[in-house]
């Protein structure tokens, strides 16, 4: 994965440079990524904890399937792949939410959200995520009280989900 190409961008979206994965880590340059809420068909939704083996932030609990965004891949294609790859779910519409930017100490993106609605069954054959459940707003408020959750899909991607929203 660190030999995967990632195309850097600049805060307008537009392509300024191609490296590896492990470049852009180790240098925290802006690239694309996305997250996609999962939300059950009563309104729950699926949250995850990451594997240990993960680059950024092991171990952290997520709101949203996502990643890094290849070279050359657009925004959807990405965010239909992550789905698949991390939670085995293909053939589903994506609700578009939004783009931001998201920077800190350890990452510089610029990010798409998506919504989707999938009441499972999920597989988590690539071994991303070690841990899943659905949670309502308040579970999902008293458990940020207690476990790290990834800082940019707090920031990003959940204002934009009607009712989790702090």
């Amino acid at each position: 994965m660190t030999d995967e190409l990632v195309d850097i961008v600049d805060d307008d979206d537009r392509v300024i440079a191609t490296v590896t994965r492990a470049e852009m880590r180790a240098k925290r340059l802006q690239h694309r990524s996305v997250g996609i809420a999962v939300l059950s068909s009563d309104g729950r939704l699926l949250i995850h904890r990451r594997s240990a083996d993960k680059d950024l932030w092991p171990g952290w609990w997520d709101i949203a399937a996502g990643g890094v965004v290849t070279a050359g891949e657009s925004y959807e294609a990405a965010a239909r792949r992550e789905l698949a790859e991390e939670l085995g779910v293909d053939a589903v519409e994506l609700d578009y939410l939004g783009q931001s930017h998201y920077i800190d100490d350890h990452l510089a993106a610029l990010c798409r959200g998506y919504r989707v609605v999938h009441d499972g069954p999920f597989n988590f054959d690539d071994g991303e995520i070690v841990e899943a459940r659905w949670v309502t707003p308040a579970e999902l408020k008293t458990m940020r009280t207690t476990h790290r959750f990834l800082p940019d899909s707090i920031a990003l991607l959940l204002p934009l989900l009607s009712g989790f929203a702090d």
